[in-house]
């Protein structure tokens, strides 16, 4: 006869989970599929706005980088196209046909640990040696050019060709460029809620269409386009004054955003994350919205007085006196300085960089074997330092590279070292300047001399190796400080 007993543990009746376990259980999953639908759709809005194109027009990309650790080259380019403008004021689509001229071009760098950035604009009106291109679109091939406006650059092939030209010119691998138009401009401005500018007197610009009142101002949509595009109502009317209207624009944006706390507000900065790349175009590592956000995110922490924005060293082209080129030594002072990732806002001091320095970019030491022997070439080292022995020591570190005729004497003081060499002698100075690390634009030939002589000045006092002296007042303003734009005339 079967018994009855407790019944065994397992086979008892499950309970049943309590409403509330239910109910939160399924808000967590809703929540889920609500974080991942969200993300899903802004991935997909945001990669649907952007517009590529290559990051070089035929002379390679930049190294493979690491957006989130190393350091950051980006080319930020404003483009003259009227394409989409709307506004007759602007000019037709005709008056910039294609690609459109670089009306702003300005070099971000960021170091790997966030803790110096720069962004150096280089004048539209710059005179330089242009590579030669291929445009991606049309097939096209565009010879080198030994001189050429460097806004141009942009207007044959691309952005491709504006990064491949900066590249040549400042010994830098850009890793990523932005090309935005007159649309991004008032359409960031707008989103923001404006941007707060001075002037030191009122300006009313008929050709841009600025209108400020002396003082502060809080600038958004068309007034803030006519500001940055403004050259009649500032400064000298010149593009060189625009610049600094460029500058203090783009430092107090960086205060406002910073002070909104901008980049930690994630709802906020998708929505400018739309507006902006509704109107960019970038290359293809960037074309991404997890790229954005990392760049994004590395500059959330950083000290705006270590925001350096600076102008490249310019002065009149010999050409053209309304045009300007690069001025030596300080354009090559300042281009050795972003590829070491100086801090540009910290005193200035003199070249005293020790043997085991890295070489710059300008002045490779690493080079194929020379079709001459060291051995025998003349080398002398005039010493114009003031220093006793300055000449003896680097002579002797030169008969170390293999120049082993290398000879040194006491010279008239000079404030800049440079290289100099007579006839059938050029090969040997460059090998010399770059044993020495000193840039290929302070090495120059002379009739009166025998072989290569290295006229060492008070910027190179110890140490093998050159570090150029940075120009005084390279900085123009950091992004903490408050400036106040001068108007035409005053």
């Amino acid at each position: 006869m079967v018994t009855s007993g407790p019944v065994p543990r397992h086979a008892r009746a499950r309970r049943k989970a309590p409403l509330w376990v239910k109910i939160l259980g399924g808000v967590v999953v809703l929540g889920i599929v609500g974080v991942v639908a969200f993300a899903g759709y802004w991935a997909w809005r945001l990669q649907s706005n952007i517009h590529e194109a290559p990051l070089s027009a035929g002379h390679g990309t930049a190294d493979a980088t690491n957006d989130a650790t190393d350091p950051l080259q980006i080319l930020i380019i404003g483009t003259d196209t009227r394409s989409g403008s709307g506004d007759a004021s602007y000019g037709s689509t005709a008056d910039s046909s294609g690609y459109g001229n670089s009306d702003v071009m300005i070099l971000l760098n960021i170091s790997a640990d966030n803790k110096v950035v720069s962004m150096t604009s280089f004048p539209r009106d710059l005179m330089v040696p242009i590579p030669a291109c291929h445009d991606p679109q049309t097939g096209k091939d565009y010879p080198a050019q030994p001189v050429g406006q460097i806004n141009s650059a942009m207007m044959e092939a691309g952005p491709g060709c504006a990064v491949d030209t900066i590249n040549q010119l400042t010994g830098l691998k850009i890793d990523h460029f932005m090309v935005a138009d007159f649309n991004a401009v008032k359409d960031l401005s707008n989103e923001i809620g404006g941007v707060q500018v001075c002037v030191n007197a009122p300006i009313d610009d008929p050709y841009s269409g600025l209108k400020l009142p002396a003082g502060t101002s809080t600038i958004q949509g068309e007034m803030a386009l006519a500001f940055l595009r403004s050259r009649h109502g500032v400064g000298d009317g010149s593009d060189l004054s625009r610049i600094k209207s460029q500058q203090e624009f783009l430092a107090s944006l960086a205060r406002k955003v910073k002070s909104d706390g901008t980049l930690t507000n994630i709802p906020k900065l998708l929505s400018i994350a739309d507006t902006i790349t509704q109107n960019l175009t970038v290359d293809p590592g960037l074309a991404n919205p997890q790229a954005m956000i990392t760049i994004a995110s590395r500059l959330r922490s950083v000290d705006l007085s270590k925001v350096a924005f600076v102008t490249a060293p310019w002065e009149p082209y010999t050409g053209d006196p309304n045009r300007v080129q690069l001025k030596q030594p300080d354009a090559a002072a300042l281009f050795d300085a972003l590829r070491q990732n100086r801090d540009l806002t910290a005193p200035a001091t003199t070249a005293t960089a020790s043997a085991s320095a890295s070489p710059s970019a300008a002045a490779p030491t690493t080079a194929a074997a020379p079709a001459y022997d060291k051995t025998i070439q003349p080398v002398s080292v005039a010493n114009g330092t003031g220093v006793t022995g300055r000449a003896a020591e680097l002579s002797t570190f030169l008969k170390g590279q293999g120049f082993a005729q290398t000879t040194d004497f006491n010279a008239a003081a000079t404030d800049t070292t440079n290289v100099y060499y007579s006839a059938n002698f050029a090969d040997v100075a460059k090998d010399v300047a770059a044993a020495l690390g000193i840039p290929s634009s302070q090495v120059q030939p002379a009739d009166n001399i025998n072989g290569v002589q290295v006229y060492v000045g008070s910027d190179f006092t110890s140490g093998t190796h050159y570090t150029p002296k940075l120009p005084d007042n390279v900085v123009s303003q950091t992004a903490a400080q408050s400036t106040c734009q001068t108007a035409f005339g005053q």
